[in-house]
């Protein structure tokens, strides 16, 4: 066989299993609060733990060593069958149809916060019972670590992803030099992950209940959005709310790998990263072009709005400068309703992304950084064509193997958008909202343009309409190589 099939089966029997578990959290929130809600959650919880169980004796009850093959077979698999059986709780409950509970579910692990929530035929998020708003915050904040570790210690061993640029010069599967060993790496990850949501929690609670306080802080650390409100953050009406999570969602969006080194005092090398640099710098150029294209001290009236006081305007400005290229989607107000200049920064931001090695989605930093180190290179090549002209990140030579796969990166995303926006467009959604809702699920912001604005929502697009946008959050969540591959002939040949 190609593939190992045992060692597929006993991994995803293992993965459903910890999601049987993850299950019963909620279901435990639902019997808090008196809900009935708890019923589904534990059907779901036993129906994914027999499949689970079943898939784990089919692979010999025990851990097997997985190749490259399996490798890429059980990363883009896991997102698939764990959304698949995260969407039952709400069938079971007679919420959603499995369409839309599919497309809310993947959303939730690939941290996009897209939602058909709020539609003619869909529930408010606010009449949801507490259990299913848990679940979809919980989704997030599984996936959004789950994502970390990918990135920081799995696909660098499969050779794609953004942190492979950060391999380590020494043999061993992690990247940046964390440590050694993948267990070890992933460890030290959760505990930076968990110290730094339960801060945030701790921030929110003078201003919120400890319920909003928790799902907020596990939206922001998973840069995923999901709110228990129906109109975002924006409807605590709170500035202090709002800073705090500014702030959290900037920490989300930047390498935790920097994190590592900053709670180890390893300061300098932080300050030096030029991809931490070139972030915040977008982020703060972003928020003053922002800032001016929202602010009216004169009271101005206009077709756009605006806000009279400059504290007002950065504060909104900010918000949704760091909320766009975190990609994580929180909203206080409809940016389609300020001027053009902001809304074209928006725009703009819509192709950036968080950080490698961050739970933030989008094409990240560090291949724009690169995309345009090498652009330069060509220009000086013109020049002088015998020259030898490195290309460097952080004062080593980035070799051209990363180099054509930051290219093909590239053709491929804005090749996905492409197709995608030429698919919807077929059934006859408009070209704004079409591109609009590509550009958002492929990038895993949530909220787009046209009639999936901010203020709008996915639940009036036709159902295969939902499938294929749910298939391209997991296809950019997983960074379009890892999900392909497993297309090409290439793949299932000896």
């Amino acid at each position: 066989m190609v593939l190992n099939l045992r060692a597929l089966a006993a991994t995803l029997g293992a993965l459903l299993g910890f999601l049987a578990v993850a299950l019963l959290l909620p279901a435990g929130i639902a019997l808090l609060y008196e809900e009935a809600a708890w019923k589904p959650f534990v059907l779901a919880a036993l129906l994914a733990g027999v499949v689970g169980g079943g898939l784990w004796v089919l692979g010999g009850r025990r851990p097997h060593e997985p190749g490259i093959r399996e490798g890429f077979a059980i990363v883009a698999l896991a997102w698939l069958v764990l959304s698949l059986f995260g969407a039952l709780p709400f069938v079971l409950g007679d919420v959603l149809s499995y369409t839309d509970a599919f497309f809310e579910t993947m959303s939730g692990f690939t941290t996009t916060g897209a939602t058909i929530l709020g539609g003619e035929r869909t529930p408010e998020i606010e009449a949801l019972p507490r259990a299913y708003l848990f679940w979809r915050s919980l989704a997030h904040w599984l996936g959004g670590m789950g994502i970390i570790v990918l990135t920081l210690a799995i696909l660098p061993i499969l050779g794609v992803g953004g942190m492979q640029l950060y391999k380590a010069e020494v043999p061993g599967p992690t990247a940046d030099k964390l440590t050694p060993r993948v267990r070890e790496t992933a460890r030290r990850l959760w505990l930076i992950y968990v110290g730094i949501t339960a801060l945030e929690v701790l921030l929110l609670l003078p201003a919120m209940d400890w319920f909003d306080a928790v799902n907020h802080a596990f939206a922001t650390m998973a840069t995923g959005g999901f709110s228990t409100k129906n109109s975002s953050v924006g409807q605590f009406g709170s500035a202090y709310v709002e800073w705090v999570i500014t702030v959290f969602m900037l920490l989300a969006g930047a390498n935790f790998a920097l994190h590592y080194r900053l709670l180890h005092g390893q300061w300098r090398p932080v300050w030096r990263d030029t991809e931490l640099r070139v972030y915040l710098s977008i982020v703060a150029v972003a928020t003053v072009l922002i800032t001016l294209g929202i602010w009216a001290p004169l009271h101005a009236e206009g077709d756009y709005q605006t806000y009279a006081e400059l504290a007002d305007a950065l504060r909104h400005g900010a918000f949704q400068t760091v909320s766009i290229i975190t990609t994580t989607g929180f909203g206080t107000a409809d940016y389609e309703q300020w001027s053009p200049l902001a809304v074209g920064v928006l725009f703009l931001l819509f192709f950036v992304g968080g950080m490698a090695g961050s739970t933030g989605g989008g094409i990240k930093v560090v291949r724009h950084v690169l995309l345009f180190k090498n652009s330069f290179r060509e220009l000086k090549q013109l020049v002088h064509p015998r020259a030898i002209v490195p290309v460097r990140l952080n004062g080593r030579m980035v070799s051209d193997e990363i180099l054509r796969n930051v290219l093909s990166f590239f053709v491929l995303y804005f090749g996905l958008l492409g197709m995608g926006t030429l698919a919807l467009s077929a059934m006859e959604v408009d070209l704004l909202s079409a591109f609009g809702a590509v550009l958002s699920c492929l990038g895993n912001i949530g909220p787009a343009f046209g009639t999936m604005g901010p203020a709008e929502n996915y639940a009036h697009l036709p159902a295969l309409a939902k499938w294929i946008l749910a298939l391209l959050m997991m296809i950019g969540r997983l960074e379009i190589f890892t999900v392909l591959i497993l297309l090409t002939r290439t793949f299932w040949r000896r």
